[in-house]
């Protein structure tokens, strides 16, 4: 028994010494920690205590402005009153929405774009007892019992079932103050961290302006700053070219996310989305302000300017605006007249003229107009449709055989002054091919008259001798799908079936035919085959019109450092040069050959323009064309018309093109409309130039007339001088 007690007594001291020396070292182990932790990465620690981290933010500047020719100014920026929301990297959802409930007080918010979703998220974030309940502890357990489910995804889940479990009563509840501050909220959480968003900058009151500015300091984030909006002065005029710009709450359009990315945008600037405005998206929008948020923890400690903002530069167009204006009106007057006749015109519903300056390419006016049903009031109304111009192609009839002459001499199978013999053209069996003025006779014409009076025998001659064929009546036609390609080349010269090159993104080149028949051929020499824009007849007939140089059509024509001072042009940073693209392999003969032919068609009796232009005082010169084109099974007529004045030093070319203008048989309406259209522009762009011409003598002192005036009046008050002297 005594032995029992001995041996108990001895054992347990051993087990406290086994204890304090684990606790012993426990504590050793603990100095040694915090003895490395402040001796030896005491002061990396104390670094990472003290560091801070530098955020640079971008912000936008208003666009450059776009100006016409003259220094009027087409599209400008309005400016806005404007409040902003600008969140830290740390700023919770529970701070945002609190801030959101103040400013709904001061503000009225638009709450058309509240979702289902912002209203279900709003609801969940303001009713967190009623939520927990839609699922049930049972429905938890099993989704976190799933092995195969993170913390994230049942988090994820439980949301998601919380959310398809509210019903419509319970956010029926919601009152219009709610909305609106969902829809505040909506507006602060599209921005990224320490970049300002905008919460609302249309419509914003003084009122509303003054009383935000008041109460910013209870609303952290919150800004009251000058926004702007992009405006287009001259309403619908060549808006489709003009192009849009993003609003601030769309941002980088989706399609174009990546590119503007990739040249350091941010997701909510504002960017051109089309044609001018994307075209020349670099020079219009401007060099952002940078601004170095120094941030620690999350809040901004410091914020330093890096780089002033400045706005876009400025950008003047090769357009005439009041010229552009006024050859709207005409079409749209023109067209209208047409319209009434619906059923002499019945696929009529749009027109087309692009003028330009032969020698620098130039567009002068691009203008196009449309008359379409609107889909919500069902009423018919005239839109533009500018960008037609150089998007559309159709068939344009006999404009193109001043090209084809000239193809028929650059290939050496047609002498300028050769007489042929327009008749019938019979291939074997098949019916006859005549020219419209000549169904059964025989009229021998040199390449003059066949441009004049528009021959279409003449023209198919030429293109089967390029085939290899002279042509012998009811002898079978020799296939050569060879002569399409040397009838296309030689047309591409002049700009037909190819890119003009215009400045402008989404040209089209026209359609070429697949079907390479001999037959078809002949449809091709005389425009009834392959498609052109209204923009590739202007660079043509400027190309006859310049002596053959083919040059690039352009609507920018310069670039301007943008200044403060209204309605002034800043100096000149870039000015767009004359590109000539190329040379047509014709000689300089036989070039004023063909001018000489497009001189008759509007001067001579025969001519097919002659009745419209006889009287004309500008001296022009061109050629006239209607195509046939099937639209439903019925037979219409595609009408165009292109010319250039003065005849002798062309300063203006243009194309006018009239899809459909009328159908077969038609007895009331006109066929006539191409050309009426056509004279009404050239007589408004002379008298545009007469009426300016005068107004730059009354302003110009050193003007001749001015001269005589200002010398007459020196003169008299000299001799008024001297008799009060005597």
């Amino acid at each position: 028994m005594k032995k029992n007690r001995k041996k108990k007594k001895t054992h347990v001291p051993v087990r406290m010494n086994l204890l304090f020396f684990a606790v012993f070292l426990l504590f050793s182990l603990l100095v040694l920690r915090l003895g490395l932790v402040q001796i030896v990465n005491g002061e990396s620690y104390k670094k990472e205590v003290e560091r801070t981290e530098d955020v640079v933010v971008n912000t936008g500047v208003p666009r450059g402005k776009i100006y016409d020719r003259f220094g009027n100014v087409i599209v400008d920026n309005i400016p806005l009153n404007a409040i902003t929301y600008t969140r830290t990297t740390n700023t919770s959802i529970e701070e945002m929405f609190d801030v959101a409930t103040k400013l709904s007080a001061y503000i009225e918010k638009d709450t058309k774009e509240v979702t289902e979703r912002d209203k279900k998220d709003y609801w969940l974030l303001n009713h967190n007892k009623e939520a927990d309940q839609k699922v049930s502890k049972e429905e938890l357990k099993k989704l976190q019992n799933n092995e195969k489910l993170s913390e994230e995804d049942v988090n994820s889940k439980v949301y998601q079932m919380k959310l398809d479990r509210i019903t419509e009563e319970e956010l029926s509840s919601l009152s219009n103050k709610d909305l609106e501050v969902i829809a505040i909220y909506r507006e602060f959480s599209r921005g990224y961290a320490l970049n300002p968003q905008i919460v609302k900058n249309e419509g914003v009151t003084p009122e509303e302006f003054a009383v935000v500015s008041e109460h910013l300091s209870e609303l952290p984030g919150v800004n009251t700053t000058t926004d702007w909006k992009r405006s287009y002065v001259f309403n619908d005029t060549l808006r489709t070219i003009l192009g849009n710009v993003s609003s601030s709450r769309e941002g980088l359009p989706k399609n174009l996310v990546d590119s503007y990315l990739a040249r350091d945008y941010n997701r909510n600037d504002r960017v051109g989305k089309s044609y001018i405005e994307l075209q020349y998206e670099d020079i219009l929008q401007g060099q952002k302000e940078q601004i170095k948020n120094v941030t620690k923890g999350g809040s901004v400690l410091e914020s330093v300017l890096i780089q002033e903002g400045q706005r876009g530069k400025d950008m003047v167009l090769t357009i005439d605006m009041e010229l552009q204006r006024e050859i709207e009106k005409i079409i749209e007057e023109e067209l209208r007249k047409q319209i009434v006749n619906r059923h002499e015109s019945p696929n009529l519903d749009r027109a087309f003229v692009v003028m330009m300056d032969p020698n620098t390419g130039e567009i002068l006016a691009m203008a196009g107009k449309q008359y379409v049903k609107d889909s919500e009031t069902g009423k018919y109304e005239m839109r533009d449709a500018a960008l037609g111009t150089f998007t559309s192609s159709y068939e344009v009839g006999s404009v193109v055989k001043g090209a084809t002459v000239l193809t028929g001499y650059m290939t050496g199978k047609l002498t300028p002054g050769e007489t042929l013999v327009d008749e019938p053209i019979i291939f074997g069996d098949d019916r006859p091919k005549t020219s419209w003025f000549n169904r059964s006779g025989r009229i021998p014409m040199t390449d003059l008259f066949a441009l004049e009076k528009s021959s279409n025998s003449y023209m198919w001659k030429i293109a089967l001798r390029i085939a290899g064929q002279e042509y012998v009546p009811k002898q079978n036609i020799v296939n050569n799908p060879e002569a399409f390609d040397i009838l296309r080349n030689h047309y591409a010269q002049f700009g037909l079936g190819v890119s003009t090159g215009i400045d402008l993104p989404g040209e089209s080149s026209g359609l070429i035919g697949d079907v390479s028949t001999q037959g078809l051929l002949l449809d091709l020499a005389i425009g009834q085959f392959d498609t052109y824009t209204t923009m590739q007849l202007a660079q043509y007939v400027s190309t006859i019109a310049n002596d053959g140089y083919r040059v690039q059509p352009h609507i920018m024509k310069e670039i301007r450092e943008p200044i403060n001072e209204k309605d002034s042009l800043g100096p000149i940073l870039f000015e767009k040069e004359t590109n000539v693209l190329n040379r047509i392999d014709a000689t300089q003969s036989q070039i004023e050959h063909v001018q000489k032919g497009f001189y008759r068609v509007y001067h001579y009796p025969e001519g097919t323009a002659y009745h419209q232009f006889k009287d004309a005082p500008y001296n022009a010169a061109g050629k006239s064309g209607t195509a046939e084109t099937y639209v439903d099974r019925k037979l219409n007529y595609n009408t165009t018309l292109i010319g250039y004045a003065p005849f002798d030093h062309p300063e203006v070319a243009y194309a006018t093109m009239v899809p459909s203008s009328h159908i077969q048989g038609s007895g009331i309406a006109d066929p006539y409309v191409n050309k009426y259209i056509s004279k009404r522009v050239m007589d408004k762009y002379f008298e545009l130039k007469k009426e300016r011409g005068e107004k730059d003598k009354e302003k110009d002192p050193t003007s001749i007339e001015k001269k005589v005036e200002n010398a007459e009046e020196a003169e008299e008050q000299q001799g008024e001088q001297r008799e009060q002297n005597n």
